[in-house]
């Protein structure tokens, strides 16, 4: 369980076939850079193992990178997953190639925020923090 005596934990995941990490790394940088432990799992992860490494990492926070257009489909079957783990309290969070009319069914899939391509680290941190399970 996570308490206030160890910093805000977070998963960065790239869920589907998406190759491109540089993103995905730069983020995990300004969370690092902010104080907070990162745990990266690489490209070409499945809901699956997103929601083993999050439960195996007690992550606060489980952040999802894609660049694809599937990130309706795969943030709604990781936080199925993150569910059928027993972690329907991490918030989900997912960044990449979203576009605005995307934000709406991304919340129902049970999305907590949305950070589309160009959001500034600053925000991500601060929204991150706002929303750590703590």
């Amino acid at each position: 369980m996570s308490g206030a005596s160890r910093p805000i934990r977070v998963l960065v995941a790239k869920p589907g076939l998406d190759g491109h990490d540089t993103g995905a790394k730069l983020v995990c940088r300004a969370l690092m850079d902010a104080g907070m432990e990162v745990v990266y799992t690489g490209l070409r992860q499945t809901p699956a193992a997103i929601a083993k490494a999050a439960l195996e990492e007690d992550a606060d926070v489980v952040g999802l990178s894609i660049l694809s257009s599937a990130h309706i489909p795969l943030s709604a079957r990781v936080a199925e997953a993150l569910a059928a783990a027993g972690l329907a309290d991490r918030p989900l969070v997912v960044g990449g190639n979203i576009p605005a009319s995307d934000h709406a069914a991304l919340r129902a899939a049970g999305v907590a925020d949305v950070f589309p391509t160009g959001t500034r680290f600053e925000t991500i941190v601060e929204r991150i923090r706002a929303r750590a399970r703590r």
